[in-house]
């Protein structure tokens, strides 16, 4: 006796046709799409709009703890990764299925509708006023907040390296001092002068330092830069 495959998707539609028809089951995927699509639309337009609010009224025996972060710790990331952290109605990128369906999950869990909603991101992905890791929160409150989803490429490696310069003012200008050594010990010596004294070599450090300095402040009024810890929480392109 030979035996024929069982095909699974067979067996499932016989399984189906057994227990209801077509039509119903085609009303019932309807009516479960309406109900996820207005889910959506209703999230989505209360991260556009951006609510202010101090706490949600999370059940607290539901929450990860290892999702709960306290406002100076989401302040020390952005400084130290020169990122904002702002409401998310200036989050100008595009907010992926899977959060909205972790925000749909939550709301049901804890029998609330969240709002306030925030979001860590670099510059570039909020519509800022004119004065590669999105992070979405929503408050607890007493400035904690809970990490709902995160989402898009992890940063380049090296960006905290990139971005130390702009901590502070010491920073800035201690990466100025090494350039300005650098670029000094590649001009020749006694290219000025032909005495190959060590006077030659600071004088000409101190005119580089003087140069690139001036660039450099030049640049940061110019484009309105300004040093992380004033911009990590501020809505303005030019903070």
């Amino acid at each position: 006796m030979r035996f024929t495959n069982t095909n699974i998707e067979e067996k499932l539609e016989r399984e189906r046709d057994k227990n209801g028809n077509a039509v119903e089951i085609l009303a019932a995927v309807q009516a479960i799409l309406r109900d996820v699509s207005r889910n959506q639309d209703r999230i989505q337009k209360r991260i556009e709009n951006g609510t202010t609010v101090v706490a949600n009224q999370f059940d607290f025996d539901l929450l990860q703890t290892e999702k709960i972060y306290h406002i100076d710790q989401i302040k020390n990331i952005c400084i130290d990764y020169r990122l904002r952290f702002l409401d998310s109605k200036y989050f100008k990128g595009t907010i992926p299925q899977e959060a909205f369906s972790k925000i749909n999950e939550l709301e049901k869990n804890h029998k609330i509708e969240l709002k306030g909603f925030k979001v860590v991101a670099p510059s570039k992905l909020f519509k800022l006023d004119d004065k590669d890791d999105p992070l979405l929160f929503a408050p607890i409150g007493n400035n904690y907040f809970y990490l709902i989803h995160k989402w898009g490429n992890d940063l380049h490696p090296l960006r905290k390296l990139l971005v130390w310069p702009f901590k502070n003012i010491i920073n800035l200008a201690l990466i100025v001092l090494i350039v300005s050594y650098c670029c000094t010990a590649l001009i020749p010596s006694g290219l000025f002068s032909k005495n190959n004294a060590s006077s030659e070599f600071w004088i000409i450090f101190f005119f580089m330092f003087k140069s690139l300095a001036a660039v450099v402040i030049f640049y940061g009024f110019a484009l309105g830069k300004n040093f992380n810890p004033a911009i990590w929480k501020s809505k303005y392109f030019n903070a």
